[in-house]
């Protein structure tokens, strides 16, 4: 069995990369092509981007150069699919239209979701490849069937948060072959395969934001979402104008224009039917309850269940114990402490250990 887990030589295993360009992906490519197996590279172009800065850019143009030229480099094939339209079909309209329905979006999740584990894992499969292989930090466990979903062994660079909403059969056919390194060691291996993109910065932010701020994005796409209304404290009194609620998320503090006399504010309830936002003091946005939807699950289907276990309501942050309450394809999560600032579209993933049990959308 080889290290990607077919049962078969490494020449006989036709694998396709999802190259963003980046040193991640370029890396798991060659990497990949120096074992012997059977390589094609696949950059996406997702947005037109010219003045995208290296920074903050993905699948733009400069990122597909150097894909191409990590390709020439180690001579196996590269293409190009313009993904476009399924891009802002999938994740930037939907970026666009959660701002304006007063939730806070997390368009990498929707991207894998949507544009890499769907789109291009059909294209993938098209092309008579046995595997998708992508440059996430996770850790896939398991057979052709039936594999399970871990954390990376660099718990500073772990994405098994962005990856919760990938379906089983999908989970079955990627692998993430660098999700036992660590990001140093993946630096040091773009070093000594002379890479080009080997001092690339790691892109940041979100990919498709070229500006200072997602809200120029959203003005120019959809002015139309740009109305003022009142702003109110916690007891019903108004207290100023808001901008346009898609400027505004759940624990937000700056940028609101309004301080408060004894205390800070921080934003604790948008409301778009009408068009208000709610500010008060951060001990009135904790809570320990968080509800969600539409769970999926990369574990054995636990409906109607209560399982203790930990979760995180951003990538960022720590998991944090408690019990997650299960009712068909909804439910919540009982967290052991009060956490703070919980918006509606995030995501909510549940851990048992390392492994990922599945995730939920916050409501």
């Amino acid at each position: 069995m080889n290290s990607l887990g077919f049962d078969k030589a490494e020449k006989d295993t036709k694998i396709i990369v999802a190259m963003s360009g980046g040193v991640d992906s370029s890396v798991a490519a060659v990497m990949l092509k120096k074992e012997g197996y059977d390589v094609t590279g696949i950059t996406l172009r997702l947005y037109n981007q010219p003045n995208a800065s290296k920074s903050k850019s993905c699948c733009a143009g400069i990122d597909i150069d150097d894909a191409k030229k990590v390709a020439e480099q180690y001579d196996f094939p590269h293409y190009v699919l313009d993904f476009q339209d399924k891009f802002y079909d999938g994740v930037i309209s939907n970026f666009i239209d959660s701002y304006a329905n007063g939730e806070t979006p997390v368009p990498c999740i929707k991207c894998n979701q949507t544009v890499k584990f769907s789109d291009l894992l059909k294209e993938s499969k098209k092309l008579n490849a046995d595997a998708l292989i992508t440059g996430h930090y996770a850790i896939r466990k398991g057979g052709l069937k039936g594999s399970k979903l871990f954390k990376a062994k660099d718990k500073t660079k772990d994405q098994s948060y962005f990856l919760f909403a990938t379906l089983q059969d999908q989970l079955d056919f990627v692998r993430f072959p660098l999700g036992n390194f660590l990001k140093s060691e993946i630096r040091n291996m773009a070093e000594n395969y002379k890479l080009i993109v080997s001092n690339k910065p790691d892109s940041q932010d979100i990919c498709f934001v070229t500006s200072d701020s997602y809200r120029d994005l959203i003005k120019k796409i959809q002015p139309e979402i740009n109305q003022e209304g009142n702003i109110f404290d916690i007891n019903g009194n108004k207290i100023g104008i808001h901008k346009g609620i898609y400027n505004y998320t759940i624990g937000q503090r700056k940028g609101i224009g309004i301080g408060g006399q004894n205390q800070p504010l921080y934003v604790k309830e948008v409301n778009k039917n009408q068009n208000y936002i709610v500010l008060a003091p951060i001990d009135q946005l904790q809570k320990n309850k968080i509800f969600f939807k539409n769970i999926n699950w990369l574990t054995e289907n636990t409906k109607n269940h209560e399982i203790e276990c930990s979760a995180k309501i951003r990538s960022t942050q720590e998991e944090l114990s408690g019990k997650l309450v299960v009712n068909s394809n909804n439910g919540y999560f009982l967290f052991d402490k009060l956490i703070s600032a919980t918006s509606p579209g995030q995501a909510c993933v549940f851990y048992k250990n390392d492994q990922v049990l599945g995730g939920g959308w916050i409501i």
